[in-house]
């Protein structure tokens, strides 16, 4: 962070507060100081994270302790004397008026009196310039995010208290945000206390993270610390864990909100006086109270996996899924669905609006949140971000439950993109999937992943039809039906006899050799999908080996093990290995290209790399030799997950060296850290007759190494041609 000339008291500094709702103790003695730059605060909901935030702003009372800024304390004051002080909030909830346009609510606020003007914001946020005109409640979340945070600039504030400002935005707009703080503290001249669940943005713009736990500050750590301590981040934030799961409380008993949960039982509640009565009301009918009793329930809500699975079609054909929110995108949607049934498919139109209101649609909005883990309480708040997080997973969780879907195309803004893509990448490859957005022309990695979703530009924001949007929507409807229709009327036929299982194989430039001579004694028999390892490469694998396309793996190059420890550019994702483990797939493997890291171009490579052995591949990727410390990193990864795999598994270890660099004699070859390596995962798997590490005295692209790949295989996978699967996908 920017140097700077400082008061001798801390910007902030939080000793000993207590806040109380009623009789809940919701802040017991909270401990806080931030001496300047960024600081953040991450915890669970419910630890108290926004009440601290409201104390701050003097806008919830606090029963003891002290808050001092710049040595003045702010307990007593109100909230405008506070903002008066030099303190900007940007709440939770954006909190905008809808009926001002964007300029407005800048100009509200804005002087020219200080760095921060009103045009210097647009500059900054050329989003907003572009949507100057533009009411509060017509912008996506993204917008009114940017319109917030602008807003609390416009003060010119010594110090920012930001409540959640990535809450239920796109990836695309969590990125931007994360970079403006990131610049702000760089910048030196206001101070930051960010409240962020989100674990990637709170270690990326500060050097120091608070952790809240039950409505204290169990400790402040070193933001790269708690980045890179995913047993931390379990253990105190319950990041890494799947939401079905139970979690340990700090001395190892589950939760009683993870426990299992009894099916709730309702029960009649009457009210004897449903109107308030007068010295000359008559008796109240029992017909009328029986009318106005309500039901209540005893005891939790039912789970989301009780919800009603309703089909979406009477015989139970497949349906094509026009999916989107009504309440804003409506009439362009039921353009989409209107194309699509004049080209004879099926179609249903599903609701992800969270306003509450009624739709019309097939597919209503409550009957999708209902898939949400609170049910639709989850999804229907009062907070717009927290209400579009929870439609996304509820949405996300409908899908997966549907069996029927032949295809999906949904039109939005950033913040539908958001919601509409995660429940596409839950679909099997395959399955057609068309997004129409206005941040298709972006980088899209974040929406698309390692899945077939086709992204289209909307051009013209997805606003109303016109002449543009006719066109675009149009074109999108009818490149969904031109990608179904075939895939129907390919399931009514019969599967042709000599159709070969598809087979999935990793390979690298430094391990092709392998992989083409395996590839060529397989292929008769095998349809063979090699996918390069640069981080997708893997993930698009396993995507197919989720959705049952992929008969067989052999991974032999499982190098993105590498960028994902040490930094580089093509890593793998923490989930890597796991669709094997969820299929229970017999897998093959190996450490094809364990000994290299990928950078950019030399001047990419991070400082603390410098003096290390690099190799140049070409001018755009430097390769860098890992050490006996990454080798043992990596081979605990790779062992642990090979341990919780169920069906059989066969590991080689190749002693002549793990690429085509990795020979004697070449620039990589390290026989300590391949030992390293070997060693470290003879550790660490629990090897049985089932789950075995092989060494083998080649390198890994020697003939001897593919003829020994191929004999396993055969041995797993039979030796005579497998038959193919009477069904389609």
């Amino acid at each position: 962070m920017a140097d700077r000339n400082r008061p001798a008291a801390p910007t902030l500094d939080i000793r000993g507060l207590n806040v109380y709702y009623g009789s809940s103790h919701a802040l017991q003695g909270v401990d806080l100081t931030l001496p300047g730059g960024v600081l953040s605060v991450v915890g669970r909901n419910g630890m108290g994270k926004t009440t601290l935030c409201k104390a701050i702003m003097g806008l919830v009372p606090s029963s003891g302790g002290s808050i001092r800024f710049n040595g003045q304390e702010l307990r007593g004051r109100n909230p405008a004397d506070i903002a008066r002080l030099g303190i900007g909030y940007v709440p939770q909830g954006r909190r905008l008026w809808r009926s001002l346009t964007v300029d407005e609510h800048l100009k509200l606020v804005g002087s020219n009196k200080g760095a921060w003007t009103v045009e210097r914001i647009y500059s900054t946020f050329p989003r907003l310039a572009e949507r100057k005109g533009n009411g509060g409640g017509q912008l996506s979340g993204g917008e009114q995010q940017m319109l917030a945070i602008a807003r609390a600039l416009l003060l010119n504030p010594k110090l920012l208290v930001m409540d959640e400002p990535t809450e239920g935005l796109a990836p695309v707009i969590v990125a931007q945000v994360a970079e403006m703080l990131v610049r702000l503290g760089e910048e030196g001249d206001i101070d930051v206390l960010v409240i962020e669940q989100n674990i990637g943005v709170a270690t990326r713009v500060a050097e120091k993270v608070a952790i809240m736990v039950n409505g204290r500050i169990n400790r402040v750590t070193d933001a790269a610390q708690l980045a890179g301590d995913r047993d931390l981040q379990q253990r105190l934030l319950g990041v890494g864990r799947h939401g079905h799961e139970a979690e340990p409380d700090e001395k190892g008993a589950v939760s009683e909100e993870a426990a299992p949960r009894a099916p709730a039982k309702q029960r009649k509640l009457y009210m004897s006086n449903p109107v308030t009565p007068t010295r000359w009301s008559q008796p109240v009918p029992v017909r009328v109270l029986e009318q106005s009793a309500r039901l209540v329930s005893d005891g939790p809500l039912a789970p989301a996996d009780a919800a009603e699975l309703r089909p979406l079609s009477p015989a139970g054909e497949p349906v094509v899924l026009v999916a989107g929110t009504l309440d804003t995108k409506g009439e362009e949607l039921c353009f989409i669905r209107d194309l699509l049934k004049a080209e004879g498919l099926a179609v249903r139109l599903a609701d992800l609006s969270t306003s509450g209101r009624h739709s019309g649609a097939d597919i209503p909005a409550h009957q999708i949140a209902a898939f949400h883990p609170r049910g639709a309480s989850g999804v229907f708040t009062e907070d717009r971000g927290t209400s579009i997080a929870g439609m996304t997973l509820a949405f996300e969780r409908w899908v997966k439950s549907r069996g029927e879907i032949a295809g999906i195309i949904s039109a939005a803004g950033s913040g539908g993109t958001a919601m509409a893509t995660p429940a596409m990448r839950a679909l099997p490859v395959g399955i057609p999937k068309v997004m129409i957005s206005t941040v298709a022309s972006s980088d899209v990695r974040k929406y698309v992943g390692a899945s077939d979703i086709v992204m289209m530009h909307s051009v013209a924001d997805v606003q109303g039809l016109n002449s543009i949007t006719r066109t675009i929507l149009a074109n999108g409807a009818h490149a969904l039906a031109g990608m179904v229709k075939p895939r129907l009327a390919a399931a009514r036929k019969p599967v042709p006899a000599d159709v070969r299982p598809a087979i999935g194989l990793t390979m690298f430039g430094v391990t092709t050799p392998a992989v083409q001579q395996i590839t060529a004694q397989l292929k008769d028999n095998y349809d063979c999908l090699v996918f390069h390892a640069t981080g997708i490469g893997g993930q698009s694998m396993e995507s197919l080996v989720d959705s049952g396309l992929i008969a067989g793996v052999l991974d032999i190059t499982t190098t993105e093990i590498c960028d994902m420890v040490a930094g580089g550019i093509f890593p793998a994702g923490p989930d890597r290995f796991g669709a094997m483990v969820r299929r229970r797939m017999p897998y093959i493997g190996s450490v094809g290209a364990l000994d290299m890291v990928n950078f950019g171009p030399p001047e990419t490579v991070p400082e603390k790399y410098r003096g290390r052995l690099f190799y140049k591949h070409n001018p755009q990727v430097t390769l860098m030799r890992t050490s006996v410390a990454e080798n043992v990193e990596m081979a605990r990864f790779i062992g642990a997950r090979l341990n919780e795999m169920e069906a059989p598994v066969r590991f080689y270890l190749p002693e002549g060296g793990v690429s085509a660099l990795d020979r004697l004699g070449q620039p990589f070859h390290d026989k300590a850290a391949d030992e390293a390596l070997f060693r470290t995962l003879e550790e660490t798997v629990r090897q049985t007759a089932n789950r075995q590490l092989i060494r083998v005295p080649h390198n890994i692209n020697d003939a001897a190494f593919a003829d020994e790949i191929v004999r396993a295989f055969r041995a797993l996978h039979g030796t005579s041609r497998p038959r193919a699967s009477k069904t389609r996908r």
